[in-house]
């Protein structure tokens, strides 16, 4: 059996710090095989950098998906070819820098990574996500475990698609919503699922954002900058078990590691 632990959105500079000094602990702990981490949110909480990235794959990531804040930061956009292992939704319009799935190569294993956009409530021209899986799939080799980021708002988006590529895939986690959410189960045909893994950055916040300009946003309908929060952080993700013979997954569990108050 192999595990692959997954991570939810990591946000600012308190998300990528609790990520660098737990992460080498939980691998060697909790007896990992590789980790996948969204971090759309990495670079003050919209975007990533190079370095940024670098600084993630040190830390013990394996592979890195993005979402709706892929371009958050300017100077990414030239560079979004420059990490194999960094991958942005897969359906961004033809000609988007960067790629939509990787192939992860370890000494023991390898396995593709995916990472999507959903399209209920998202801004901007997205390709179908569903097609763009039937598509991807066919280019990914048969006998290749296959781990799928759903960036989605909403719920029954992602539902469908975890019932829809059942059995096709290994796993499908969402992210985006910043809240883990307590349905992680393997579905009928062998496909692990969970709608959201959940955040990673500070906790005492509006989904890691600082309360103060969220609450006034909500009280007066005036818009105000969302800063990242300070305070404690919490890792949060998802831990797959899976059979490498038949590549589907035999357990799912939620993962959780909290700073005090």
């Amino acid at each position: 059996m192999a595990r692959i632990l997954m991570i939810g959105d990591v946000v600012g500079s308190p998300g990528r710090a609790i990520l660098v000094r737990e992460l080498p602990k939980i691998r060697k702990a909790h007896d990992i095989s590789a980790v996948v981490v969204n971090a759309e949110n990495a670079a003050a909480g919209s975007g990533i950098t190079v370095a940024l990235a670098k600084d993630i794959l040190a830390a013990g990531a394996d592979a890195i998906t993005l979402g709706d804040h892929t371009w958050g930061q300017k100077e990414f956009v030239p560079l979004a070819d420059a990490l194999p292992q960094v991958v942005r939704p897969a359906n961004f319009p033809e000609g988007s820098p960067g790629r939509g799935w990787c192939m992860v190569t370890l000494p023991t294993m390898r396995f593709a990574v995916v990472n999507i956009l959903g399209r209920i409530f998202m801004q901007g021209a997205i390709d179908c996500p569903f097609r763009t899986m039937d598509r991807i799939l066919a280019e990914i080799p048969k006998d290749v475990p296959v781990f799928v980021d759903f960036h989605a708002e909403a719920t029954s988006e992602k539902k469908t698609m975890g019932f829809y590529l059942d059995g096709r895939v290994t796993a499908v986690v969402g992210t985006h919503t910043h809240v883990q959410t307590s349905d992680a189960m393997v579905l009928p045909k062998g496909s692990a699922y969970l709608t959201d893994l959940g955040m990673t950055g500070p906790y005492i916040s509006s989904i890691g954002r600082d309360l103060k300009p969220v609450t006034r946003k909500f009280i007066t309908g005036i818009p105000g900058r969302f800063e990242v929060a300070s305070g404690p952080s919490v890792l949060e993700g998802a831990i797959v078990t899976y059979d490498p013979a038949t590549r589907l997954a035999t357990a799912i569990e939620t993962f959780r590691v909290q700073e005090p108050l």
